[in-house]
């Protein structure tokens, strides 16, 4: 299962005609938007990319859209992908195994604090 957030551009004028439009529409659901802006968010569902390009396509090619962008997508087969590799992964960074390592080589990055 993939799901995408999708960014739509509206002349202001059009933005209520649109949104009900989408709200009505099987391809998405509606979570909110900015009337002035003209910018509606919406999230698309599809068992593979080609659904969900699709479906972008569909409302892209709505009466009144300006313009409709893929923002941010989740999907389902790359997060096992990650999630395995994780499990794979040794939890103990490959320096510390090493007894060549002199200690005062070892440089730390992780406060910020004094570095800015």
């Amino acid at each position: 299962m993939n799901i995408s957030s999708i960014v739509v551009q509206v002349n202001r004028d059009n933005y209520d005609k649109l949104v009900e439009l989408l709200k009505n529409s099987d391809l998405c659901d509606y979570h909110f938007g900015d009337k002035l802006k003209g910018k509606i968010i919406v999230t698309i569902e599809g068992e593979d990319v080609s659904e969900e390009i699709k479906k972008l396509t569909a409302i892209q090619a709505m009466p009144r859209v300006i313009a409709a962008d893929m923002m941010q997508t989740y999907q389902e087969d790359m997060l096992s992908d990650e999630i395995e590799k994780l499990e794979a992964a040794d939890p103990v960074p490959a320096m510390l195994h090493d007894d060549t390592l002199d200690v005062r080589d070892i440089v730390y990055n992780g406060d910020l604090k004094k570095k800015f």
